[in-house]
């Protein structure tokens, strides 16, 4: 299946009427750097839900993972670093102004592979199953057929949602130190 994004057939709409019955009409068409910014969106995210996702297949099956739950595995900063390239990849879809519903679907499952995954061992098994990268290169995929616009409010709203991801993957990283340096202080007070 092919997406659409950056290939919005042009279609033409009415304007006007005249007053002798006819009508004028207008050619919606997409400017070049509009079709070569949303390409690169999709691409951006095909990119991240391939490496982070589902990059490595376990040999005789078709269960497919990625980097995610393999970083995932570094006590302290595997899924803080894994949830920090999914947010650096929501910058780049606000930055593309994407429809603030969109972005907050995506800051949500970025937000609960990050939750989750702070559980040693169920996160990392949770990120194997859940996936977040690939489910928001698809819902970027769904965009593409019905694109809008964003406004100034969809912009705030964005910003503080990423304030609060920002903050959640920083308790996150906070706990899992803090977890670290009271497991190096038992190994070393023997």
């Amino acid at each position: 299946m092919k997406s659409q994004l950056g290939h919005r057939q042009a279609r033409p709409e009415p304007q006007e009427t005249q007053p002798d019955g006819s009508e004028t009409w207008e050619w919606e068409v997409l400017p070049p750097e509009d079709r070569h910014r949303s390409a690169s969106v999709e691409a951006l995210f095909r990119w991240l839900a391939v490496i982070m996702d589902n990059f490595l297949r376990f040999p005789g099956t078709k269960l497919r993972f990625g980097l995610d739950p393999i970083i995932g595995l570094i006590p302290g900063i595997g899924d803080a670093a894994s949830a920090i390239i999914s947010t650096l990849a929501l910058v780049h879809a606000a930055r593309y102004r994407l429809p603030k519903i969109l972005l907050v679907r995506m800051a949500l499952n970025i937000l609960i592979n990050e939750l989750v995954g702070i559980i040693p061992g169920l996160g990392d098994a949770f990120s194997f199953w859940f996936k977040s990268n690939v489910r928001n290169y698809e819902l970027v995929r769904r965009y593409a057929a019905a694109p809008e616009r964003a406004r100034k409010a969809d912009w705030m709203f964005v910003f503080a949602v990423i304030a609060v991801l920002f903050l959640i993957v920083c308790a996150g990283l906070i706990v899992s130190l803090l977890v670290l340096r009271a497991i190096w202080q038992f190994l070393t007070a023997r």
